[in-house]
């Protein structure tokens, strides 16, 4: 039975029933079914299924964004946006699929020779509750696209958001099979990635899930991507738009609470304009508006769970005790609900927990530096390497920054964010793998090589 609360009250919004052993055999055995026929479907028929759904979201927004506030406690507006942003994924799909997963053709010892990427099978994804359309989305289209079917285990944190998603794409015309939600726990899922009917996973979610999962999967021999977590650096070098840094170290900080794996988290300032920088980020972050997700006016809404409250607030305390300055916030907010206060932090060290950890909230770390090497060696003194930003007004020493930073992804006079154009996916423990553009479309593919000799 699954229970979940609304963050923004803490009172049970309603009350699901796990799926039975009986309908998760059904669903997986429905998946592997409708996979041949799916499969070999015109790559035109699929599309159009594609954007008919992007349609569907559109015509589904409120509702949609209205359950991800109240399952996730996100703002209504930052809801909203997500949905548009699924239709977004979709249409660039439908824009450029075709050319993405047209055969490449290669000149070797033969007469001819080409590679084609052809679909496995069942996908299983195994998703979390902070963007519950967004990150189910941009794994299912892709993986569709390229002719599997996929089975969707999202949180339980999100049951209402899962159930509205396998409707969405039942709406859009997908085969029965092609996308199904189950409502289940951990213990079924091992269960499911052993199954020989389920050809890959797609896992984001903690490091520690993404271990667990990762070692099921290296067991039965397994295509895996893990989209994990994330510390991700924000230098600000000395010549930067100290304005416009600010402005982006608010929004890549304080998106969705602070609760996104691809936040800003670590700010490595230049000494010269660190005073600057901590005051108008002060200022900037003192002024948002916290309050009750469903309010138009909210930019800041509660964390997911009393769990996730106490975590935060265990890691500042921490911090504190060991001699960390609290610019701003630093404490829970009293009342119903899980809200905490933005806080900004200063004078850090490597004994503090929030130094090694991923802290998932609306909490920023301040480091000053004196220049651009000290910057690189702080940026990648993290077991994490998602993604990360440079500042700075000239593009080529930018550049050269960025060059030397372990991620996945750099964004310069920018704050992190994900693009269904660009690809997506960290190094060292926030993963494994790609998602997004045409490599997150071939994650789940046979690269198979045809080779073909004169007799």
């Amino acid at each position: 039975m699954i229970s979940p609360i609304n963050p923004a009250t803490n009172t049970v919004i309603t009350t699901y029933e796990f799926h039975s052993d009986q309908e998760i055999e059904q669903k997986l055995s429905t998946a592997h079914i409708t996979y041949k026929n799916w499969s070999e479907l015109d790559l035109r028929a699929r599309l159009a299924f594609v954007s008919k759904l992007s349609q569907v979201l559109l015509d589904t927004l409120e509702p949609f964004a209205r359950q991800m506030s109240i399952e996730v406690g996100k703002p209504i507006t930052e809801s909203r946006a997500e949905v548009k942003k699924c239709a977004l994924l979709c249409d660039s799909y439908v824009t450029n699929s075709k050319k993405w997963l047209e055969d490449e053709l290669v000149t070797a010892d033969g007469l001819s020779h080409h590679i084609s990427y052809e679909p496995l099978g069942v996908i299983l994804s195994i998703m979390p509750w902070n963007y519950p359309l967004w990150q189910v989305i941009r794994f299912a289209v892709p993986t569709l696209i390229s002719g599997n079917t996929t089975l969707l285990k999202h949180s339980n944190v999100t049951p209402g958001c899962a159930l509205m998603l396998e409707k969405a794409f039942m709406d859009a015309g997908f085969m029965p099979g092609c996308f199904a939600t189950l409502l289940t726990d951990h213990q079924s899922v091992t269960g499911l990635i052993e199954d020989p009917r389920v050809c890959g996973i797609s896992l984001t979610g903690s490091t520690t899930a993404g271990a667990l999962v990762g070692e099921v999967a290296g067991a039965n021999i397994k295509k895996v991507v893990l989209e994990l977590g994330g510390s991700d650096p924000f230098i600000v070098l000395e010549d930067a738009d100290i304005e416009k840094a600010c402005e982006g170290a608010v929004r890549g900080r304080m998106q969705n609470t602070g609760q996104s794996c691809i936040a800003a988290k670590r700010f490595i300032i230049h000494s010269d304009v660190y005073d600057q920088f901590v005051e108008k980020f002060k200022q900037i972050v003192e002024s948002k508006i916290i309050g009750d997700p469903l309010d138009e006016k909210t930019q800041i809404g509660p964390l997911v769970s009393l769990k996730a409250l106490e975590e935060i607030d265990s890691q500042v305390v921490d911090a504190t005790s060991l001699g960390a300055t609290v610019v701003c916030g630093g404490e829970r907010i009293e009342g119903e609900g899980f809200y905490y206060s933005p806080t900004i932090l200063c004078d850090l060290n490597e004994k503090m927990r929030v130094f090694t950890e991923e802290v998932f909230g609306p909490v920023a770390l301040v480091f000053k530096v004196d220049d651009d090497a000290s910057a690189i060696e702080l940026a990648n003194a993290s077991e994490f390497g998602l993604g990360a930003s440079v500042w700075s007004k000239d593009l080529d020493r930018a550049m050269m920054v960025a060059r030397k930073i372990e991620s996945g992804t750099v964004f310069i006079n920018s704050y992190t964010k994900s693009d269904p154009r660009m690809p997506f996916g960290g190094i060292k423990k926030s993963g494994l793998g790609r998602e997004l553009s045409h490599f997150g479309l071939k994650e789940f593919c046979n690269i198979k090589a045809y080779n073909l000799y004169d007799c």
